[in-house]
């Protein structure tokens, strides 16, 4: 069972995942802490993401062969991930509820979630490629 406590050092890899508004990773959330907080540890802040994830409070995106991302926005919605840098970013989508309900799940499976994630270039890695923006 996740410990519930709201310690000192929680609030600040909640804060550091609000204010960075870019999905950053756990060594990202890391490195933006150890800047203000040197004595903060590595795995401090590994472990309360965890645990920030698993009380709900934040939410893991995660992707094969990627780094888990954190978003503090809880609302259902779909993410863009730029196959050349990896960043993850908010997709402007409009959130389908009825797209994502399962209409037939196996015996003996339980349903829990969806997680839908586009993928292609970022408008920075797009234009280094020098390929013209596709719609």
């Amino acid at each position: 069972m996740p410990n519930n406590r709201n310690t000192i050092q929680r609030s600040l890899v909640l804060q550091a995942v609000q204010a960075m508004h870019n999905h950053p990773t756990a060594q990202q959330v890391y490195q933006h802490l150890a800047q203000s907080h040197p004595t903060l540890s590595q795995a401090t802040v590994y472990r309360n993401l965890n645990l920030l994830a698993q009380q709900g409070r934040i939410r893991r995106v995660s992707h094969l062969n990627a780094a888990d991302r954190f978003d503090f926005e809880l609302r259902p919605h779909y993410h863009f991930r730029c196959t050349a840098c990896g960043d993850v970013y908010d997709a402007p989508q409009p959130y389908m509820e009825e797209l994502l309900a399962p209409t037939g799940v196996p015996e003996g499976f339980a349903y829990h979630n969806c997680e839908v994630t586009f993928t292609g270039l970022c408008p920075h890695c797009n234009k280094a490629s020098g390929k013209p923006p596709q719609a």
